[in-house]
């Protein structure tokens, strides 16, 4: 590499879209690229993908994003990689594709509720988190019992952004942040433990595990067959990168113990950093991401993955809008928020309290047009992050103010919408690329042009905007609130039996 080089690449693999971020040493956005993926649905529940699409989509965007921004490849110090956390992707013993599983892949849903009962609180005590449908190992646990014949050739276990590194160092490595996300680490020390695999039932997966590193260490350099697929130059040093709400939560300013860090996207993401993990077994997961640096996390895929799908379904049927996401932002602004609009409650992929859950809209009257229906989806997404944000600080977690980052950060509406249903301070991110700024801090850090992440964070992350709550507003949503939680409470029992129906 060039002694002057100080050009970061971030990539940000998420379960449709690959980002790739060319930063310098502040922070500054210099070019972008990104190219949508296609999941496959085989069957209901399953969601997959070609990793060998990933990894030429990955290609594309290097070396547009290089062409964009117009340097010599020799000036990018360091690589850094952020992907979604769980799912599973498996390579055999040559490198090749076996199967790619996205975190939105429910078929291991009984297999995780049995084991769940079984040896829960046993996982718990040793990875402080409890079996859920979509976690890697319980993916793994289904593979070997429903599809023995694609587990025999199974040589390594990754995730997402390390199929991207071992296809750019040919390195079969893991980061600390992603492997404790998905409950494959003991928590707190986030070292394998050969007691975790055999309470999974794989024990004889262990020899599967990528080589564990943290997520600012070098997981290998770039090679020559993966430069002359991305124009990247050879030799550039690839980071073990991170589990990506850990990547956004750095690249929106979040890293000292007590931030919180709520990431409008696919996924409803509500973290609080700590110096010392929490042990309640409400909190969804603990991510560890360096020593004395743990990410508490709230999630479950209920946040805008609810507009984008009534995007894709209403709006942009027929091409009618070229930008669909400003029309609804402008038909919700022509709304008067009333006390007698619709409910909606956000779980088109069901719920952390339980995966039967099903959307609706509720109230819904002859009066009622576009913009009640769209103002009602984006106060149901924010409950939803509410109520996560209420099982953090019931574990004793202090929540006083929350960064917002993320897709849903670029409405005009939704980021006071927060601030008001939360009545939290909110600082809004400057970056609207928090996932790679992440990943290339974590890569400015290996690269030595930071000493540490906090020093990196300070000087690479900037503010868009600070927003107070509305008191008056912050009234009318607790009463919505809890009419929200009572609609919630209500379909319980008939989506329970839905569900039975369907299993019969």
């Amino acid at each position: 590499m060039a002694e002057t080089a100080r050009y970061l690449l971030g990539l940000d693999a998420g379960n449709t879209v690959i980002k790739a971020v060319l930063f310098d040493a502040d922070g500054r956005q210099l070019a972008a690229r990104a190219l949508d993926g296609r999941s496959v649905s085989p069957a209901p529940g399953r969601v997959e993908r070609d990793m060998d699409e990933l990894w030429a989509n990955a290609g594309e965007v290097i070396r547009a994003c290089i062409a964009e921004a117009g340097i010599a490849p020799e000036d990018i110090a360091a690589v850094g990689c952020a992907g979604h956390g769980n799912g599973l992707y498996i390579v055999d013993g040559d490198g090749a594709s076996v199967i790619g599983i996205q975190s939105l892949d429910t078929r291991a849903s009984d297999m995780a509720a049995e084991l769940s009962a079984k040896a829960g609180e046993a996982l718990f005590d040793l990875c402080l988190q409890k079996p859920w449908p979509s976690q890697t190992p319980m993916l793994l646990a289904w593979i070997k019992r429903h599809a023995p014949e694609l587990y025999a050739r199974a040589a390594t276990v990754l995730l997402c952004k390390d199929v991207i590194n071992f296809r750019l160092t040919g390195e079969r490595t893991s980061d600390v942040s992603d492997m404790s996300g998905c409950g494959l680490v003991q928590m707190p020390d986030g070292v394998y433990d050969d007691r975790l695999m055999s309470l999974y039932g794989l024990d004889d997966a262990v020899g599967m595990l990528p080589r564990l590193i943290d997520p600012t260490g070098i997981a290998g350099h770039v090679t020559e067959d993966a430069a002359r697929t991305t124009g990247l130059a050879p030799g550039t040093p690839v980071i073990g990168g991170f589990f990506d709400v850990i990547a956004s939560a750095l690249g929106s300013g979040v890293v000292h113990a007590g931030q919180a860090s709520l990431i409008v996207g696919t996924w409803s993401i509500n973290q609080v950093v700590s110096e010392t993990p929490i042990t309640s077994d409400d909190v969804f997961m603990v991510a560890g991401f360096g020593p004395g640096r743990f990410m508490n996390i709230e999630s479950s895929a209920t946040s805008a993955a609810n507009l984008e799908w009534y995007v894709r379904e209403f709006v942009e049927r027929g091409g009618h809008h070229d930008d669909p996401f400003g029309q609804c932002s402008a038909r919700i602004a022509e709304v008067t928020p009333d006390a007698g609009d619709p409910i909606y409650l956000p779980f088109l992929y069901g719920s952390r309290l339980g995966s039967d859950f099903r959307a609706g809209l509720y109230g819904l009257g002859g009066w009622h047009g576009e913009g009640h229906v769209l103002r009602a989806i984006y106060e149901g997404v924010m409950f939803e992050h509410r109520r996560h944000v209420g099982v953090l600080r019931a574990a004793g977690l202090v929540v006083s103010s929350a960064t917002l980052s993320g897709g849903g950060t670029r409405s005009p509406v939704w980021p006071q919408m927060f601030a008001d249903g939360l009545g939290l301070p909110v600082t809004v991110a400057e970056s609207q690329e928090t996932g790679a700024l992440g990943a290339a801090i974590g890569a400015a850090v290996a690269a030595g042009l930071h000493p540490d992440l906090e020093s990196a964070v300070a000087a690479m992350t900037r503010t868009k905007s600070r927003l107070a709550p509305d008191p008056d507003m912050q009234a009318h949503y607790d009463a919505r609130y809890h009419r929200f939680t009572a609609i919630r409470d209500a379909m319980r029992p008939l989506w329970a039996e839905d569900a039975r129906k369907a299993q019969a």
